[in-house]
């Protein structure tokens, strides 16, 4: 008797150890996972991207990998190979590598989405986004640089700060106070502290459709929309955060407010940087926030583009359903993103979390993944001559300009031109 209980012990102990869970006929070992299936029998999935998800955490520690590289060989030139390694080498990849279009079985997913580690993965990454930034204003404010190469790492830097805002992104969706919390302190690392309130209360709301400053539209440049889409975006967060509060009898201006909380965490933490290192960490935030906000703006462009909800007969729109979202299952940008360019089903299922998010056939697909087509949005020409045509394509557009959102001020010229053609 005492032989058989000291092995259940310690049978016990190892499931505890090793991850070996079972509870209602669901146990999942590892990354591996399983459920007897009443209809179907016996399921199994194992996770092959479970591991390769600490890319992003890693992706956000770039500029102090940098900075370390740089320290060793004393080459400024180092300073610009992450603008190169964003714009050329990931594309590259997107393109080399096969594009994963596998979903778990639905019947996994519940435990997919109770295993822990993925939710502290998204946990994880938020200090290290700040230790990047203050580690970055410390390197600006101590090493002297060129104008040259303090504007490329200013620049660089912005553009992979701007991954917290993606983080706040996946943690805000999430139904809890800790989440809630942990996405404003993410979007203080940037300054855009109004990103969750405004992306959850209004963009999955007008998705999709002209009332929208966070979707573009066809004939619409990345620079048009960025006007019209940062005062917008900031505009609508703050009137839904003032309504939550309105309703909850709650002054505007108060510590209650989301938005202010996490403004003042970040004149905290990049006001503290001003003071620890010096003046020249000013400009330095300045420029990775702004560089930041553009990601994000990057982001809604390729997002929407020139995709329309339906109007119904009594004013109000169609539900959003996958198609209203360009889609992309490029491996390698995928695994940094936290799987965000599965956005069609994202915006078709809000609270679903990256681990299970899926792709389905006919989408509006992009032709690569999001850094690849940033680069492609920031020519506007090429990227008209890439995307109208393809927009035009989706088979429930059929050429219908009808079922676009078009840009009003290109919309005669566009119609005549691809009538003729």
């Amino acid at each position: 008797m005492t032989i058989v209980m000291s092995i259940n012990a310690i049978s016990s102990s190892l499931k505890i150890r090793y991850g070996l869970l079972a509870k209602n006929n669901h146990r999942y070992i590892m990354h591996t996972y399983s459920i007897e299936d009443a209809d179907l029998g016996h399921i199994e999935f194992t996770d092959k991207k479970r591991y390769w998800w600490l890319l992003s955490p890693f992706w956000a520690l770039m500029p102090v990998l940098t900075i370390g590289v740089f320290i060793v060989v004393g080459n400024p030139w180092v300073l610009v190979v992450p603008l190169i390694v964003g714009y050329v080498v990931l594309p590259a990849l997107d393109y080399l590598i096969k594009p994963d279009a596998t979903n778990p079985p639905e019947q996994i997913v519940p435990q997919l989405d109770a295993d822990p580690y993925y939710r502290w993965l998204t946990y994880l990454i938020i200090p290290l986004h700040i230790i990047s930034l203050l580690v970055s204003a410390w390197f600006v404010a101590s090493y002297p640089l060129s104008l040259g190469f303090f504007l490329a790492f200013a620049v660089s830097c912005g553009i992979y700060g701007g991954l917290s805002i993606n983080t706040a992104h996946e943690v805000g969706h999430k139904n809890t106070r800790l989440a809630r919390l942990l996405s404003r302190i993410a979007l203080a690392v940037t300054g855009y502290g109004h990103f969750c309130v405004e992306h959850n209360l209004g963009h999955h709301r007008d998705v999709s459709t002209p009332e929208d400053p966070a979707s573009s539209r066809m004939g619409e440049s990345i620079y048009r929309f960025a006007l019209r889409e940062i005062p917008g975006a900031m505009k609508r967060g703050w009137a839904a955060e003032k309504t939550r509060l309105e309703r909850r009898g709650l002054q505007v201006w108060s510590h209650r407010n989301h938005i202010l909380q996490s403004y003042a965490l970040t004149l905290f933490l990049q006001g503290g940087a001003v003071l620890l290192f010096g003046w020249l960490a000013l400009p330095f935030l300045i420029i990775h926030n702004v560089f930041a906000w553009l990601q994000l703006t990057s982001a809604n462009y390729i997002e929407h583009y020139g995709l329309l909800r339906e109007k119904k007969e009594n004013g109000k729109y169609e539900s959003c359903k996958p198609h209203h979202s360009w889609n992309a299952n490029h491996l390698p940008s995928n695994l940094l993103l936290f799987q965000l360019e599965r956005h069609s089903d994202h915006h078709a299922n809000p609270a679903r979390p990256y681990q299970s998010l899926r792709s389905f056939n006919d989408l509006p697909e992009l032709p690569s993944g999001y850094f690849g087509m940033y680069l492609v949005a920031y020519f506007p020409r090429w990227w008209f001559s890439v995307m109208d045509k393809r927009l035009l394509d989706i088979p429930h557009i059929n050429g219908d300009f009808n079922k676009i959102n078009l840009d009003p001020r290109h919309a005669d010229k566009l119609k005549a031109r691809y009538a003729a053609a």
